[in-house]
């Protein structure tokens, strides 16, 4: 069965007790810094032995993989690399990357360049760990069907990770893109969203949004899906006092849809 989790704002033991205490059972870390040798894999897993919570996937958004001539930037490939032996380590089953496109190159070697480089963490995390793109336009060109038809056409074992908010930003229909590609997901995001007249009003909590979160999650059953669904609050609205509140409806909401008991 599909799972809930949420991303977590700490990457420590810490972490890991707030979503236990939200009811939940697996937390997503985004690093996204410069320096990620704060990560500590033996205090995580104490602190998953402590809590019970799975970390469910480490992701990296926004940062500038390939070079202006096109070469990979080997800095923050070994970052990756070592986010990759991180998620093995500490027994996480997915690692979420993205690629920038370079305006001084062609569409067709931002595309060789974005291929080399995934090829290259798909060849370093071997079966231990899942290597998917997401689906957000956050310094990536890989977050369309167009782009996916190719490079993950290409490449086999490359998964996806999607969050409806952001087809639907981008002007597009989940729902096609949910059942085209649904078998090659990996992990999604719970995040919901309004959007009027083609442009973004505003992201609240899942279940007072406009998407239809039960019929992506019949779409994924469907699928066979079985990972977690991971939410993400991303309002400026829903702070403080009400934040804590949708928040807490969400969950209600989520665990209602998948079937999940406290």
């Amino acid at each position: 069965m599909i799972k809930l989790g949420i991303i977590s704002p700490r990457h420590d033991a810490e972490g890991l007790k707030w979503v236990r205490d939200l009811g939940l059972g697996y937390a997503e870390f985004d690093v996204n810094g410069d320096d990620i040798s704060y990560l500590d894999a033996d205090a995580v897993n104490a602190g998953i032995k402590e809590t019970g919570v799975s970390l469910s996937a480490v992701g990296r958004w926004g940062r500038n993989r390939i070079l202006p001539d096109g070469s990979i930037c080997e800095k923050e490939q070994k970052d990756e690399f070592d986010l990759i032996d991180f998620c093995r380590a500490t027994g996480c089953p997915v690692y979420i990357t993205g690629c920038n496109y370079n305006e001084g190159l062609s569409y067709y070697e931002n595309l060789t360049a974005a291929i080399s480089y995934f090829s290259s963490l798909l060849d370093y995390a071997g079966d231990d760990v899942k290597i998917c793109t997401y689906n957000c336009h956050w310094n990536s060109f890989v977050d369309t069907p167009a782009v996916w038809d190719v490079i993950h056409g290409h490449l086999k074992k490359l998964g996806i990770k999607f969050d409806p908010s952001h087809t639907i930003s981008g002007g597009r229909n989940w729902q096609d893109e949910a059942v085209k590609y649904g078998n090659r997901f990996y992990h999604m995001h719970v995040k919901g969203t309004i959007d009027i007249g083609g442009g973004r009003f505003d992201d609240p909590p899942a279940g007072l949004d406009s998407v239809n979160w039960g019929a992506l999650v019949s779409i994924m059953l469907k699928h066979g899906y079985d990972g977690v669904m991971s939410i993400e609050p991303h309002s400026e609205t829903w702070q403080g006092e009400l934040g804590e509140k949708g928040l807490n409806y969400s969950i209600k909401f989520m665990k209602r849809l998948l079937f999940i008991e406290d």
